[in-house]
């Protein structure tokens, strides 16, 4: 597809969007890949895997925010990113393999779900991490492993059920939760750029320009997160928007 300069100021703006949402909540890969199937028009399986590039870039610059801003503890939080690595892997072996219609099924009524949780006892979002407090392994290691697998399967939604399960499970502080969701993505998605693109998936230069507006908005999102307070209330009412919208766009259209 030739690309117009309209294409590349949406492309980059909307990516832009996408980096801020997807550090601070979750759930930007809605947007970036509307950019990709619609605009763009890249067949679902190959906008799945080119919106793996933008991520790439979004969390490299936001992890490195969160780190030099003192929220991200990668020791405590090693219990939780061992096995949603392992998870990943499989799923995005298997999402190379299945329709976009069936994992938009699967998003739309975790999306529902996720909508009640975040709803219910909000307060519940706005505490400190309480250290003393740590899933045991026989929960954590299923639960993590059920979240990474899920990440590489669609990516999309992800950063939603990943902070539910670390506020309200784990009781991780919001913020602490987003650094390492942030450096979670990161990691997870060496390994699913490296299976997507052995598959023929990935159009390097669509994402190599989607990535130059989610590298921007991730890096400006956690240095934003990691020095105001306030952080943690816009984290949380820019989740429940997401998700609101989610839930109306995946029923309503």
């Amino acid at each position: 597809m030739q690309l117009e300069l309209y294409h590349y100021i949406i492309a980059i703006a909307g990516a832009a969007l996408a980096g801020c949402i997807n550090t601070l909540a979750g759930n930007g890969s809605a947007i970036t890949l509307s950019i990709l199937i619609e605009l763009l028009g890249l067949p679902p399986k190959i906008a799945n895997g080119t919106n793996r590039v933008g991520i790439m870039a979004q969390t490299v610059f936001g992890t490195y925010e969160f780190h030099k801003g003192g929220k991200l503890h990668l020791k405590r939080n090693l219990r939780y990113i061992i096995p949603i690595l392992i998870g990943a892997i499989a799923g995005a072996i298997v999402a190379v393999k299945v329709s976009n219609e069936q994992f938009r099924a699967v998003f739309r009524f975790l999306m529902v779900v996720m909508l009640f949780v975040i709803l219910f006892k909000p307060k519940r979002w706005f505490r400190e991490t309480d250290v003393k407090s740590l899933l045991p392994l026989w929960a954590t290691i299923p639960i993590f492993l059920a979240i990474g697998f899920y990440a590489g399967f669609i990516q999309m939604g992800m950063g939603v059920i990943f902070l539910a399960i670390m506020v309200l499970l784990a009781k991780v502080n919001i913020t602490e939760s987003n650094a390492v969701k942030t450096l979670v993505t990161m990691l997870l998605t060496v390994f699913a750029l490296f299976i997507f693109h052995s598959q023929g998936l990935i159009d390097w230069r669509i994402g190599g320009i989607m990535a130059i507006g989610q590298a921007l908005g991730g890096w400006a999102t956690a240095r934003y997160a990691s020095r105001y307070k306030q952080a943690d209330q816009v984290a949380y009412w820019l989740l429940v928007v997401i998700v609101i919208g989610a839930v109306i766009s995946l029923f309503w259209t």
